[in-house]
This record gives structure tokens, C-alpha cells and sequence, in this order.
């Protein structure tokens, strides 16, 4: 008979440690303090925490590792916020790199070939790579000179606006081959 485990009890959030040193947790015995309205200098934490106090902010440890700490006099929950509001901006404007596939078969016709080519100048226009392959199913596995030719073919047409980042190369049942938009000069 198996033994069974108590779960353990849910005891509520469980609290991350600020990632900086404020006030009474600054171990250091001296502190280079800067700040607004205040003149930079080596203090003693007790004279930098009655400073931060007299103008009812928070010492804040920003350079730990400085000799002595570096400390700054500011309202820590306004700082929190400002940094979590360029933490998005940053994040709003990396760039985010969308891959669209198109699927062919090793018999694929001219029509739906062409069709599936402005699909794919469409996708490279917006911003997109393209992700093309020849997929090989059952028999048609004896035709990879065919998916090599459409896939070559294709890289061709669209070379005035795309360039090749990987050459046709088989992955199990499909010959893949990328695209991506020519950088505008």
C-alpha cells in the first residue's frame, strides 16, 4: 500500500525580495548618497538615513557593489514605477519576428504555385519571414529533385525582394527553405 503525502497547507502570495536595499536594510556603514536638492558626498548611514527622512523619502542602495555604496534619496514606489514603464517601453519596441509558412506539394501546379507566390510577397512586404516547404507524403519521397527545383525556382522570383537566409535542405518528410524581406537602403 502506497504512503500518502499531506499536501501542504496554501499560504497565501509568496513574497519576492525587493531587488534593492532600502533604509533600514542597508547593511554598509558608509554611503556615497546622491540625489535632488541634496550635495553628493561619503555619508555615514545614520546621517544618510536622518537626510532621506528630513525629506520624507526613502535610501535606496543602487550600486551595491561600489566603494563605499552608491544610495540614492528618492520615493522608492515612484522609482519602482518608472522603471516597470521603461522595462514596457523597451519591450513594446523590440522587434518581433513573425515566421508565416507556405506548404507545397512536389506536384504542386503553376496556378496554385503563383497564387502561393503573392501570398508570400505579401507576408515578406508586411515585415514577415517566409517559411517554404515541400512536404513529401507516402510515395512522393522519390521526387525531392522536384521540391529542390520549385523551392530554387521560387528564391529566384522573389529575389528583387527577398533573400535567401537557408538554401532548400531536407528535415524528414520536408525540404524547408527561408525567406526574408531585403533591408531597404
Amino acid at each position: 500500500m502506497a504512503i500518502r503525502r499531506k499536501k501542504r497547507p496554501y499560504r497565501g502570495r509568496i513574497k519576492r525580495e525587493d531587488p534593492h536595499k532600502i533604509n533600514g536594510y542597508i547593511i554598509a556603514q558608509q554611503v556615497r548618497v546622491v540625489g535632488e536638492g541634496i550635495e553628493p558626498g561619503v555619508y555615514v548611514i545614520s546621517r544618510a538615513l536622518e537626510m532621506a527622512e528630513e525629506q520624507e523619502l526613502d535610501l535606496v542602495e543602487i550600486a551595491p557593489k561600489a566603494a563605499p555604496p552608491v544610495c540614492r534619496i528618492i520615493d522608492y514606489k515612484k522609482f519602482l514605477y518608472e522603471q516597470k514603464k521603461k522595462q514596457k517601453e523597451i519591450k513594446a519596441k523590440a522587434q518581433k519576428i513573425v515566421i508565416k509558412e507556405i506548404r507545397f506539394g512536389p506536384n504542386t501546379d503553376e496556378h496554385d504555385y503563383n497564387f502561393k507566390l503573392k501570398h508570400a510577397e505579401r507576408f515578406l512586404k508586411d515585415g514577415a519571414k517566409v517559411k517554404a516547404f515541400v512536404f513529401f507524403k507516402g510515395r512522393t519521397i522519390m521526387f525531392k529533385e522536384k521540391g529542390k527545383i520549385l523551392l530554387l525556382k521560387m528564391a529566384q522570383e522573389m529575389e528583387d525582394i527577398a533573400t535567401v537566409e537557408q538554401m532548400p535542405k531536407m528535415e524528414g518528410k520536408r525540404m524547408i527553405m527561408f525567406l526574408a524581406a531585403k533591408k531597404k537602403k
